[in-house]
């Protein structure tokens, strides 16, 4: 266990033709992270994604995939990750491709220059369909109102944590909308990031 000290968590259900590539790009994003390890999280496919997952496992012997037989959500696929990950930090991002993985090694250095708990990333220039992003800002805009967590975009699927101070926290459905108002409520400490977004 001692070797590694980055684990990427990627949920994902039904991906096939976004995971692969997803993969490839994490690969070329973290090359120079020697202590990675990378951990697909299949929440119950239907598809050739776990094929194409496996298909990259060969030549990527840190790739690792966990399989849900039916699908329990984004925050159960999530917390399945945290669980079997070695590394001390966890990365994570969305299984469908809008979350560039070339934003990770920001979302490291930034939680290596802060210390902080988590550092959760802020989507700019969303590439969201107008209803999403109008949903989206009604919740979050609620949810800050509510819990006072000083994120604006708790949906983002880029985020960097102390995999302890996560294991911590109580689990529940949905708890990773809810991560900075746990941290904090914890005692922990929370930093943001701009990030970039793709299209799906």
């Amino acid at each position: 266990m001692s070797d590694i000290s980055i684990s990427v968590v990627i949920p994902m259900r039904n991906e096939a033709g976004n995971i692969g590539p997803l993969i490839d790009g994490i690969e070329a994003a973290l090359a120079r992270e020697p202590g990675r390890e990378f951990l697909v999280v299949d929440d119950g496919s239907t598809d050739a994604a776990p094929s194409e997952v496996r298909a990259r496992m060969d030549h990527l012997p840190h790739l690792r995939l966990i399989r849900h037989e039916a699908s329990g959500g984004q925050s159960a696929a999530v917390h399945s990750g945290v669980l079997a990950a070695r590394g001390r930090l966890i990365c994570t991002l969305d299984g469908d491709g809008q979350n560039p993985p070339e934003e990770l090694p920001r979302l490291i250095a930034r939680q290596r220059e802060t210390g902080a708990t988590l550092v959760a990333g802020q989507r700019t220039g969303r590439q969201d369909t107008l209803s999403k992003k109008l949903a989206s800002r009604l919740a979050n805009g609620i949810r800050g109102w509510a819990l006072n967590d000083g994120t604006r975009d708790t949906g983002c699927g880029l985020k960097c944590f102390q995999r302890e101070a996560f294991l911590a926290l109580p689990y529940f459905n949905h708890m990773h909308r809810y991560l900075p108002a746990l941290i904090k409520s914890a005692g922990g400490t929370i930093a943001h990031l701009d990030v970039s977004h793709r299209p799906r």
